[in-house]
């Protein structure tokens, strides 16, 4: 059986993981499950993250996301995150980047 963590899936999912949670702040700021949800639902079970936390932490460490408001519900903290203006910049050169690579391995899967 192979090692599920060297799956190309795998490494997708962690080179892309901060693309994806740029992508869902721009549209409003959300708490840590919250983001986790979207991504599973929008993909339909497909991209969902174990280790969301420190993708987040890494990119408030960059200066790409804030933490913002904390509201307690039910007991629980929900501390929301956004994207700040050098997230902004940063993600529209990941997507140019992302964009680059995408037609790259297409056409190279296409001939293959």
């Amino acid at each position: 059986m192979a090692d599920q963590s060297h799956s190309f899936i795998s490494y997708y999912k962690r080179a892309t993981s901060p693309l994806v949670v740029l992508l869902l702040l721009q549209e409003r700021p959300m708490y840590g499950y919250e983001i986790s949800t979207a991504m599973a639902e929008r993909s339909k079970g497909l991209f969902t993250i174990a280790v969301l936390y420190p993708v987040l932490y890494r990119l408030e460490a960059q200066g790409y996301v804030e933490a913002g408001s904390t509201e307690v519900i039910e007991g629980r903290a929900r501390t929301y995150y956004q994207i700040t203006a050098e997230g902004k910049k940063y993600l529209k050169q990941s997507l140019s980047e992302y964009k680059e690579m995408d037609k790259f391995l297409k056409e190279l899967v296409k001939n293959s």
